[in-house]
């Protein structure tokens, strides 16, 4: 299927391994120009050479997405590489705090908001005004079944439920021209070095098996391609009537209605 995307441009935040690495790969595929940043440098370069490697016009872009001045750089060297930014994928964030919110402290609480969703809001400040002057434009961002019920820590819960709320009001308002704005919210997704990855690699295979049997109703963790494969769809043509959802690629994990 033709998903209409030859020649756009895309941005991807924590584009180095996992979900991130998945949705270049997959933007890619369709004919996106694919700009990608991490902060780890060497892992970004593999990233680039795999995905150059595939035939995808791929720059790397080693940023910090917590950092004013590295958000600016990343857009900066996306627009230089390729033109104006046609697609964003807000990917980057995770669990800076604890469950518990007086151990988790104002100061981690913040730093928390700032990776989940702040860091998301900025980026989106950078490439809506080209957006809105073109009549089109997708933000695509990678939120969590924990941002729509409980679980996981408070900060991660809070700013991923507060992405979820702002691509709802920036989607209304921005439906009349052409600029869809869309979440997904994976399950518990396993990759080298996910927070999965890191919770099989600490526990008894019991452990595991106890979690999987009690949360996974499909039987095990999920993977990367399908949230890829999802990035790609509602970034095409082919979702142009979807705009202000959020939805989820969990395997039926999650347990809410809504």
């Amino acid at each position: 299927m033709d998903l209409g995307l030859q020649g756009r441009v895309a941005m991807i935040t924590g584009g180095s391994h996992g979900l991130g690495k998945q949705s270049a790969a997959a933007l890619g595929r369709e004919g996106c120009k694919v700009a990608i940043c991490a902060r780890g440098a060497e892992q970004l370069e593999e990233a680039r050479a795999e995905l150059a490697g595939a035939g995808i016009e791929v720059i790397a872009v080693q940023a910090d997405v917590t950092s004013q001045d590295d958000r600016v750089r990343f857009h900066d060297e996306a627009r230089s590489a390729f033109g104006e930014v046609d697609i964003l994928v807000n990917n980057a964030g995770g669990r800076r705090g604890e469950i518990d919110f007086l151990a988790t402290g104002m100061e981690r609480f913040r730093e928390g908001l700032e990776f989940n969703l702040f860091s998301a809001v900025e980026l989106v400040n950078l490439v809506l005004p080209h957006m809105r002057e073109q009549k089109w434009g997708r933000i695509i961002s990678i939120s969590s079944i924990y941002g729509r019920e409980y679980g996981g820590s408070v900060d991660y819960m809070t700013g991923k439920a507060g992405l979820i709320a702002f691509s709802k009001h920036l989607a209304l308002n921005l439906a009349p021209e052409n600029v869809l704005v869309n979440c997904i919210a994976p399950g518990s997704i396993d990759f080298p070095g996910s927070t999965w990855d890191r919770f099989q690699q600490n526990n008894t295979p019991e452990v595991v098996s106890e979690f999987i049997s009690r949360n996974l109703p499909a039987g095990k963790f999920g993977w990367p391609e399908p949230i890829g494969e999802t990035v790609a769809f509602l970034a095409s043509e082919r979702a142009d009537l979807i705009t202000g959802t959020c939805l989820n690629v969990d395997g039926g994990q999650s347990r809410s209605l809504f």
